[in-house]
């Protein structure tokens, strides 16, 4: 996503307003804070925005393992249109029209992926990563509602679903970094030596201000971003979440 704006500025000649623009970016620009849908406004005014989503590693689909996701767009018309070019007996495309939401929830997915790889490095069990995924869409949730998005959103592929993916599963970029780290290596160390991008990293940093200006509390996505940027280590954060005033299930 860093680097979705200037990419969309230079195919801006050869773009035509009304044009459908099928997006499969995860991420929030980190100056702006704006989502995908936004940075394609401003680039590409009058372009039609569907948002492509999901539990979906690209390795996997390459192979053609079966996959659900869901495109979704203020225009029905754009998301249909975009449904029927994707789906295949492979490749199941379901329709929305919460951009919002579809957006925020692969996007801060990954900051929870980097928690869950964490917890792994440390060699913690079942009990810690169920905790971090539920309460991780909690948070991630009650962000969306701040911004407009529908709840229920979240339940669906774009939510739980790419939640439960990338938090378990081996071929996430952003959970092996959270093992890494766990196990001493530093983020500059990381960069260095693989060549993919962990997208939470720069989420954690763009999520917190989002946060912060809508009043919403975060707890996980605050830890997170305090280890990868204010040498917090993954134990001492995990104790400071333990150790929150207790709440409600419901608001807390």
């Amino acid at each position: 996503s860093h680097v979705a704006r200037a990419v969309l500025t230079q195919a801006a000649p050869f773009i035509k307003p009304g044009t459908c623009l099928a997006c499969a970016t995860k991420g929030i620009e980190t100056d702006t804070l704006d989502l995908m849908h936004e940075v394609a406004a401003e680039v590409l005014p009058g372009v039609t925005f569907v948002a492509l989503s999901g539990p979906s590693f690209a390795q996997e689909v390459y192979q053609r393992q079966p996959t659900a996701v869901v495109a979704a767009s203020d225009d029905p018309a754009a998301a249909t249109a975009v449904q029927e070019l994707f789906a295949s007996p492979e490749f199941r495309v379901y329709t929305g029209e919460d951009v919002v939401g579809v957006e925020l929830a692969g996007s801060l997915k990954n900051v929870m992926a980097i928690a869950a790889g964490m917890l792994e490095g440390l060699g913690l069990g079942h009990n810690p990563r169920a905790a971090l995924i539920t309460r991780g869409l909690a948070e991630i949730t009650r962000l969306g509602e701040a911004l407009g998005a529908d709840p229920l959103t979240f339940a669906g592929l774009a939510g739980m679903g790419d939640l439960i993916l990338t938090c378990t599963g081996g071929l996430s970029r952003n959970r092996q970094l959270g093992v890494g780290l766990a196990q001493g290596t530093t983020l500059d160390d990381w960069r260095t030596t693989h060549r993919t991008v962990a997208e939470g990293v720069n989420t954690a940093l763009a999520a917190a201000r989002l946060a912060e200006r809508h009043g919403v509390e975060m707890p996980i996505t605050n830890q997170v971003k305090a280890i990868l940027f204010d040498d917090v280590t993954p134990a001492e954060a995990i104790r400071v979440l333990m150790d929150r005033t207790l709440k409600s299930e419901r608001w807390g």
